[in-house]
């Protein structure tokens, strides 16, 4: 894996001297990514301009916490929600119905660290349906991080949902390592809401209506300690979040691929007045996947 952005002083160091030591560097006797040698991978350092970080290693999970941890946060107050999502070249945000077509192993490596650092997972019913969404599970490799940041041992699971059609007996709430959330709005079926509580799921109501109302549900969440949000979409979720202007950071994976076909894209809904305005974090890339970050300016 290769850091493309931001341009760092070891970056710098890279490019000029073919190696460094730090997350970017090739290991010893390494030549970089496709290169014969150290002097190859300065010639094709240099040939690629600033900012391209010749090392083609493998990054520890260490490393990818790094470089995706959490701003700090003021004592108690406030929220951090980020996305992450995957797109083709073309603007799929799936193909037939999942993601998982559009990813790779390096992609998978970067679902699971942003896992490993959130304090909840926000997902859509429909996404839970789809994907077959199971807990999520204690990891060894972020053990130490989450217990010196006051984490539990995994993330809670968020199950944004009006109808709460969902199937109680999924390993999601019989089998959660930390029972499961649902928010929902004032008008969910009432009966829906006993059976989601008699399987173990806690029921927040975060809207006056039938649905939930997303600036309630990202405050609500930040009230129970769940601080660190992460969003997996899916795209009707995302757009919701977009257009209430909740969404902090979108982790992005442009995937090397087209899908041609109708898919939706990686937000829907109703178009926001104004387009929202990021700006970039940090690239990486790997195998051709761009690993992406923006925040919201």
């Amino acid at each position: 894996m290769r850091r493309l952005l931001p341009v760092t002083d070891m970056t710098a160091a890279e490019t000029e001297g073919g190696t460094a030591a730090g997350p970017d560097a090739a290991g010893p006797g390494a030549g970089g990514r496709g290169s014969a040698g150290p002097a190859a991978a300065a010639a094709s350092a240099a040939a690629s301009g600033p900012g391209y970080s010749a090392s083609g290693r493998e990054w520890s999970l260490d490393e990818l916490a790094d470089a995706y941890a959490y701003p700090a946060l003021p004592a108690g107050e406030g929220a951090w929600l980020r996305a992450n999502m995957v797109s083709s070249l073309d603007g799929a945000g799936q193909h037939d119905g999942r993601s998982q077509p559009l990813s790779s192993d390096a992609d998978m490596r970067i679902f699971g660290t942003l896992r490993g650092l959130a304090d909840v997972v926000v997902v859509g019913a429909e996404t839970v349906r789809l994907e077959g969404y199971r807990p999520a599970r204690a990891r060894e490799a972020f053990a130490a991080r989450r217990a010196a940041a006051g984490q539990g041992p995994a993330p809670v699971i968020a199950v944004v949902s009006a109808s709460l059609n969902l199937d109680f007996s999924l390993p999601l709430f019989t089998e959660p390592l930390v029972p499961t959330l649902i928010l929902t709005g004032a008008a969910a079926p009432p009966d829906r809401v006993r059976a989601a509580r008699a399987a173990g799921a806690a029921v927040l109501t975060t809207g006056d209506g039938a649905g939930v109302e997303p600036a309630r549900a990202k405050a609500a969440l930040a009230e129970r300690g769940l601080r660190r949000q992460l969003t997996e979409g899916g795209p009707r979720l995302l757009g919701q979040f977009v257009a209430a202007e909740v969404l902090d950071e979108l982790c992005l994976t442009v995937s090397p691929t087209m899908t041609a076909g109708s898919a939706q894209r990686i937000a829907g809904g109703p178009s926001v007045a104004v387009p929202t305005r990021f700006a970039v974090a940090s690239v990486l890339e790997q195998d051709g996947f761009l690993f992406t970050r923006y925040r919201r300016i």
